[in-house]
């Protein structure tokens, strides 16, 4: 990419597109184009046509979706094909009609089987039965994949798909009811440690900054207390605060700072090319890039970790009748190393960092 090249970076105000936005910046790139789901309505072909026409940009980094952790995935499943699939196809086509040099799909490793091998190669997709609760979330992205392979194929164009695992970092989603469990577990924390020291100050200053189903500092402890108990954060009759945690906790987990991810989109778009990806000529398929750290982590080690990192001394209760989704989900990233790229930030620095940004609001 130029410096002067026009870079249409769709989901700017999510956790990858801003951290892809300010990558950009930092490296020089002024051409950037963004908008906001109000002013750009990604579902709406048409709009998204007229865009396209009117901007003509020269890469694209797809990165808006609908996307949210196992409660929401499961609970809103027609929304999570319905809304993916829509934004994917219309900027992926829309790309192929202007023309546009590059284009980078971001998916999710949850893609692959539920049972799939450990580390997840990218070959094992479409080998096996997806995991129930966000097989509608999946099915989309599987789509997307195979809507930038096929138009590579037929139409030669350079669109290349990205698997990131797990991520987290700025500008994540804190929304109890719709948050991934790393950002959840966080402020789940926080706010357990407040309780734990009858800090209503810090705790009403967290509810106005992310309400939770409308109840704000502005309402009452009461009203409170019965919003955070029914996500999990109870303070019971002697002054005791627990979290509770859905599953087991023996799930694994792998987890990648967001930052990283967007340092590695940026270097896939700059420096690999749809050609590269491809490994059978005559069978061109699983095409896409793992994008990890190759490293995991079980969701209690993880809350135990975020417990002693936040500085809450509560009880932790995992709730085993509640489902622990995939047991483990851990990415083989051979083919992002052999192709140049690799993490450096661990996963105990990460939460550091991630607890700082969040009190800073």
């Amino acid at each position: 990419m130029k410096f002067t090249n026009k870079i249409y970076v769709a989901g700017h105000r999510g956790l990858v597109g801003s951290a892809i936005v300010k990558k950009l910046e930092a490296l020089g790139h002024t051409n950037i184009i963004t908008r906001t789901s109000s002013e750009l309505d990604l579902r709406n072909q048409v709009a998204v046509n007229r865009f396209f026409e009117e901007e003509k940009p020269d890469f694209v980094f797809l990165a808006a979706a609908k996307v949210g952790g196992i409660v929401a995935n499961n609970t809103y499943r027609g929304e999570f094909i319905y809304e993916n699939m829509m934004i994917q196809n219309n900027v992926i086509h829309a790309s192929y009609i202007n023309k546009v040099q590059k284009l980078l799909f971001l998916g999710s490793t949850c893609i692959y089987p539920k049972l799939a091998p450990q580390p997840m190669p990218e070959d094992c997709l479409l080998t096996d039965t997806l995991e129930y609760t966000n097989e509608p979330y999946a099915i989309a992205k599987i789509a997307g994949i195979k809507m930038c392979e096929s138009y590579n194929i037929q139409y030669g164009t350079n669109f290349i798909s990205v698997m990131p695992t797990n991520l987290y970092g700025p500008n994540d989603n804190f929304d109890l009811e719709k948050s991934h469990v790393l950002p959840a577990l966080i402020r789940k924390a926080h706010l357990g440690k407040c309780l734990q020291k009858g800090n209503w100050d810090a705790i009403n200053a967290d509810f106005n900054q992310n309400p939770i189903e409308g109840v704000s500092g502005a309402n009452s402890q009461e009203e409170i207390l019965n919003i955070l108990a029914k996500y999990g954060v109870s303070l019971n009759a002697k002054g005791k605060v627990s979290i509770e945690i859905w599953g087991s906790g023996k799930p694994m987990r792998e987890f990648l700072w967001s930052e990283e991810m967007a340092d590695a989109c940026v270097y896939i778009m700059g420096k690999v090319d749809f050609k590269d990806t491809i490994t059978d000529t005559n069978d061109i398929r699983n095409t896409h890039i793992n994008i990890g750290t190759g490293k995991e982590i079980s969701i209690r080690q993880l809350a135990e970790t975020i417990q002693n990192k936040v500085g809450f001394n509560g009880e932790l209760v995992f709730n085993a009748d509640k489902p622990d989704g995939t047991m483990r989900k851990l990415t083989d990233v051979s083919k992002l190393h052999s192709l140049g790229w690799q993490h450096k930030v661990e996963l105990d620095e990460g939460i550091d960092r991630m607890y700082k940004w969040y009190l800073k609001g």
